[in-house]
């Protein structure tokens, strides 16, 4: 089985979470990628080019995608347009990404970094500050907020989510009968119910068994 994990936000593939699920899944018999999703450059990131990323490196072969937040969401929009993936695991995924990055900006932020062109972002994998251009926001504004998944999907978020609300993903499993969301009490992370989230996982993927 060859699996596609694509991490989150200003993050990158040491997280936490993609090594945990990587080991996991490779030792069941699996192939894994966990790709720089800014493919080194951070400050040039768009969702569009990520999605081409996921393009250029599945080939429109059969895959399973997994992601976390923002890259969760690139999951569900790339499943959405491509019958190529067979299925979706979404670890807190930011639906309505634009429009969560909307509010908590606000209107003045937004417009200084209209303005300006460029603001600063903590950067989780390289853990400092980096710049990220106004492109970013402007490009995430094109895509729909609950992308139209047909795959089976499983979804996993925490009930003390301060980033993604648990609500999105409740709001998108009403939308998508295909889906399914085991809630925990976590946070954004996910990073205290690893070991509960991986049976889920297992048990999604081939009811346990080797996914070789």
């Amino acid at each position: 089985m060859s699996i596609l994990y694509l991490h989150g936000f200003a993050s990158g593939p040491t997280s936490r979470k993609a090594r945990f699920f990587a080991e996991r899944l490779e030792a069941k018999g699996a192939s894994v990628q966990i790709p720089d999703l800014a493919e080194g450059n951070f400050s040039r990131l768009t969702i569009s080019r990520q999605l081409q990323l996921i393009e250029e490196l599945t080939g429109n072969a059969r895959q399973v995608l997994i992601g976390s937040s923002l890259g969760g969401y690139l999951a569900a929009l790339y499943a959405a347009r491509h019958a190529s993936v067979e299925k979706v695991i979404l670890l807190a995924p930011a639906f309505g990404f634009y429009q969560l990055w909307a509010r908590a900006l606000g209107p003045e932020k937004h417009a200084q970094w209209a303005r300006a062109g460029t603001i600063d972002v903590f950067h989780y994998g390289e853990g400092r500050q980096a710049p990220l251009g106004y492109q970013f926001l402007e490009d995430a504004k094109q895509y729909e907020p609950f992308p139209n998944v047909q795959q089976p999907a499983l979804l996993m978020h925490g009930n003390q989510d301060s980033v993604v609300p648990v609500e999105q993903s409740l709001e998108f499993v009403r939308r998508h009968p295909s889906a399914r969301l085991c809630r925990y009490e976590s946070g954004h992370e996910l990073t205290n119910v690893l070991g509960s989230m991986w049976l889920e996982v297992e048990t999604f993927l081939l009811g346990g068994s080797d996914v070789g």
